[in-house]
């Protein structure tokens, strides 16, 4: 037992400074590794996606499609054909439009030949009244002067000759207005045939209809030989100016990011330094969508932001990106 009690003893350090010394040099790494430059980026940097406003070519009319000009994918330009519904019936239409517009236009050229025929008429008419007026008033005057110098019954017949030159005065006029009213009813049937030619020419156009901007074909609808229903989508383009970048800014910032200011952009794949300009901020505040849901951003109110890209061609409808303030502050792909 004395043997026992001549051993040594070791010295036992308190385990509880030994815990909290671990604790803070924990905490620290773990704000270094944090904190530390060139690791975390900046504060503004916000997840969106590419979104577009398509443009859906359609034919008004049913039909059979007898070409398709394009495939999915392919770039277009303004005036590019797309495709051409069969033009069989609206071709016949335009025929019958322009048959009709030469069928008035006849009439309306023999409605003014009777016109000219009953100014004539009128021009006749009028001298044979002036001439049997004036000798019915001849008679007349010199019956009043000289009573039974005139036999009654030449002034009988110089009267009745009067007034049947009268009557035909009368009727030449009476021609002239009908005349001319037929004539303005058949320009109306002119102006009505031509708006009907230019209708059928419209439509005709509207069979074979060309892209209204540069832009890329996103979908096909239908393929060549397949029946059309009228304004039914037959080829879906992504026009160039129509290609946005939504992303959305919390309400601290929202005010660093006004209509005009420029942002740069990145994504998978894309070529560094692409830029947009902010085109659209929305005047009230939304919860953040669940598509860009981050510990940093849920459930924090944001406001959504539009920009449009310097070069669309670059992005896809769907694509997420990065957005940021400078070219700094944007993470390493």
């Amino acid at each position: 037992m004395a043997e026992a009690s001549d051993a040594p003893k070791k010295s036992v350090l308190p385990v509880r400074p030994i815990l909290i010394l671990v604790a803070v040099i924990a905490v620290g790494i773990a704000l270094w590794l944090f904190l530390r430059p060139g690791e975390r980026k900046g504060d503004e940097v916000f997840t969106g996606y590419v979104v577009s406003d398509n443009i859906y070519m359609s034919s008004p009319v049913a039909g059979t499609l007898t070409k398709v000009a394009v495939q999915r994918g392919q770039r277009v330009a303004a005036g590019d054909a797309l495709f051409r519904i069969d033009p069989t019936v609206r071709a016949a239409e335009t025929e019958q439009a322009r048959a009709a517009i030469a069928t008035n236009e006849a009439q309306v050229s023999q409605q003014q030949a009777n016109l000219a025929r009953a100014r004539s008429d009128l021009a006749a008419a009028q001298a044979d009244a002036d001439r049997a007026g004036a000798e019915y008033r001849r008679l007349a005057a010199a019956q009043r002067e000289k009573p039974g110098s005139v036999a009654q019954l030449d002034l009988d017949q110089a009267r009745a000759s009067y007034d049947g030159a009268l009557r035909k005065r009368d009727a030449a006029r009476t021609q002239i207005g009908s005349a001319t009213g037929a004539i303005d009813a058949a320009l109306a049937q002119v102006r009505q045939s031509q708006a009907g030619l230019t209708s059928a020419e419209r439509q005709l156009d509207d069979l074979a209809p060309v892209a209204p901007a540069a832009g890329r074909v996103e979908d096909v609808m239908f393929r060549r030989g397949e029946s059309v229903t009228p304004n039914a989508p037959v080829v879906s383009i992504v026009p160039d100016g129509q290609v946005k970048v939504r992303f959305y800014v919390s309400q601290a910032l929202v005010s660093r990011y006004q209509p005009g200011r420029k942002v740069v952009i990145s994504c998978d794949g894309c070529p560094a330094g692409m830029t947009a300009i902010v085109e659209f901020v929305a005047n009230e505040p939304e919860y953040t969508p669940p598509v860009i849901y981050s510990l940093d951003a849920r459930e924090k109110l944001v406001f959504l932001v539009e920009a449009l890209p310097k070069d669309p061609r670059k992005l896809l409808p769907g694509q997420p990106v990065d957005v940021a303030p400078s070219a700094s502050d944007l993470p390493a792909r």
